[in-house]
């Protein structure tokens, strides 16, 4: 399996290169250049030119790629000319707060996720399943940015539970500070909880049902094979299969940073970077987010095979 892995990982690379290509393409085509924000009606444009010259913007293109593509395997992404610091360094600050929130949303979800489908399709057409529906149809249909702006209007300004924006309150340390990290992640995170469960307790709920007249699980039975470990040993682990295959895409792509969720309850991580950038037209900091967006979303795809074969060991990866 590992050489597998090790191939997977050698056929990123030339994905990688084709995504790099494109990236540098599309921020060339856009309107303007990374020192475009920084004009003012007081900005000498001569100030504005000498950036330009100094740092290569009328070489050919192919030699800004290679410079670019070159720091940038050297970890040096550039600068962002609107938060007037290094690329690595605002990435750094950034990818910890998504990681946490990430990490928190995932807990929240699957606590939530597995009993609900696991109980729905067990019990099907009782009043539990239908009520396990109805919340799935509802929470399906509703728009997430409409859903979080309610949240943060009833439980951030009305019943004032939780902070509307924000990673932390300045001047704490030690265990407060922890505990206020994590009262300004619970809002965005039960809220990405409730929404994103749809199709996870969906997948669950009908491949419990298709398993229940399987016939291993018949079998099962006229062996005489309690129903409890039926359900544990035979049905939820066949069942957990299409959970697993998009469990390593959930990963990554909350890592990567939930660009309506960070941007809405105003917390500073990748995603909300994302929208940042892209209204200062901060191509250094666009152009890195997008690789690192890209190559997650490959990792997403290697580590969900991955995952498939550890739950179900007759699984290869081919």
């Amino acid at each position: 399996m590992w050489k597998t892995v090790l191939r997977r990982f050698l056929l990123m690379i030339p994905q990688l290169v084709i995504l790099s290509i494109l990236v540098f393409i599309l921020a060339k085509l856009m309107p303007g250049d990374p020192f475009t924000g920084m004009i003012t009606p007081t900005t000498d444009p001569k100030q504005i030119e000498a950036l330009r010259i100094k740092y290569g913007f009328y070489d050919p293109w192919y030699q800004q790629y290679w410079r670019w593509i070159t720091n940038m395997f050297h970890g040096d992404f550039g600068t962002s000319y609107t938060f007037k610091m290094s690329v690595s360094a605002l990435l750094g600050q950034r990818i910890g707060n998504t990681f946490w929130l990430a990490l928190l949303c995932l807990i929240f979800m699957y606590t939530l996720a597995l009993p609900l489908g696991i109980l729905s399709g067990r019990y099907s057409g009782s009043k539990f399943d239908k009520a396990v529906t109805f919340y799935n149809f509802v929470t399906y249909a509703i728009p997430g940015f409409i859903f979080y702006l309610l949240m943060i209007l009833l439980f951030a300004y009305t019943l004032h539970w939780f902070p509307a924006s924000g990673s932390v309150d300045p001047g704490l340390s030690g265990f407060s500070y922890i505990l206020n990290r994590l009262h300004h992640m619970l809002l965005p995170a039960i809220c990405y909880a409730l929404i994103a469960t749809t199709g996870t307790v969906q997948y669950l709920r009908n491949e419990i049902i298709d398993a229940k007249s399987s016939d291993y699980v018949r079998t099962a039975r006229s062996k005489g094979v309690p129903i409890d470990k039926v359900y544990s040993h035979h049905i939820f682990r066949n069942s957990l299969l299409p959970i697993a295959a998009f469990f390593g895409f959930q990963i990554t792509g909350l890592i990567s940073g939930s660009v309506f969720m960070e941007t809405i309850f105003g917390y500073p991580g990748m995603g909300k970077l994302f929208i940042e950038a892209v209204l200062s037209r901060d191509y250094s900091v666009l152009t890195a987010l997008i690789m690192i967006f890209g190559f997650l979303t490959l990792l997403g795809s290697l580590l969900s095979d991955i995952i498939m074969s550890i739950v179900d060991p007759r699984i290869r990866i081919e």
